[in-house]
């Protein structure tokens, strides 16, 4: 129970301290030099020249709605740590507005909020949390759209946004300064959290794998196969997971196969090269 007690404490500070590191990001460096940086963020940002309102309980508000649907979709107990996270992070926005900018520098803005939001990002995530927004939007997407990446989402919903920033503030240089705080995010984010190539191979042997496969696939968003198996000793019919996760989803992943069933077994190896959506593109196919 105390072992159970300090993991949800050490959960939710750290999803403060990543929506921290990520509403610095935004108010040190970001909003004050006029930088959209994406996303309901971006939005709070655009929206902030029309109502007289911070950036922090814009982003707030247009959360809100978006987070109650999200409940029914996925359950509270999945986006619990999402609602914290946002509210924090929309704390922080408002509380350290009146200290940025910290640099005039547009490039040197862009490039140090970018490499800042991402470390409170990759933070925010390892929790299995997000900071709202289009985060969830791209969820709730992936469900009915299965075979269109959560990469090519939110790229087309990050760059609306941007380019929704270039008409509002009739300035396309700030709209190619927050290209560029978008792209070093996600560059950080995929090193950070995927490494280059290597993901995890999981291979699971439990009478539960009904259960353990629809929490994989509902909560990490990752793909499963099913194959059919036999004991060898004792020739009972059996069905066997296999799954290939990020190496950051491993903890997560085996968290989920141990909760279900205990005693099943698993068998984790390092699967160099994963060809496939998520994944690297086959030869000759296009990005």
């Amino acid at each position: 129970m105390k072992s159970k007690a300090f993991d949800i404490f050490r959960q939710i500070l750290l999803c403060a301290i990543g929506s921290t590191i990520y509403a610095a990001a935004v108010s040190l460096f970001l909003d004050p030099n006029g930088i959209v940086p994406g996303g309901f963020t971006g939005i709070a940002m655009i929206l902030g020249n029309y109502i007289p309102l911070p950036t922090g309980t814009l982003s707030l508000i247009l959360n809100i709605p978006l987070l109650i649907a999200g409940i029914f979709v996925f359950g509270f107990k999945f986006l619990g740590t999402t609602i914290f996270s946002v509210a924090v992070s929309s704390l922080m926005m408002n509380l350290l507005m009146p200290f940025g900018p910290l640099t005039d520098n547009l490039l040197l803005a862009s490039l140090a909020g970018g490499a800042i939001m991402a470390v409170g990002l990759e933070i925010v995530l390892l929790q299995g949390a997000t900071t709202g927004g289009t985060d969830v939007i791209v969820k709730m997407l992936r469900k009915k759209f299965r075979t269109i990446s959560a990469g090519r989402f939110f790229i087309m919903t990050d760059g609306l946004v941007v380019f929704c920033s270039m008409l509002v503030f009739k300035n396309i240089d700030a709209g190619l300064y927050a290209a560029i705080c978008i792209v070093v995010s996600s560059y950080l984010m995929d090193m950070m959290l995927y490494g280059r190539d290597q993901a995890k191979l999981i291979i699971i042997i439990s009478d539960k794998h009904r259960e353990i496969t629809d929490r994989l696939l509902s909560e990490l968003d990752v793909g499963a196969t099913l194959l059919d198996g036999q004991g060898a000793y004792s020739g009972n019919e059996k069905s066997v997971v296999m799954c290939v996760v990020k190496k950051w989803l491993l903890g997560r992943a085996l968290k989920i196969i141990k909760s279900e069933d205990p005693r099943s077994f698993a068998i984790v190896s390092t699967a160099n090269e994963v060809f496939g959506e998520g994944y690297k593109p086959h030869d000759g196919e296009q990005i």
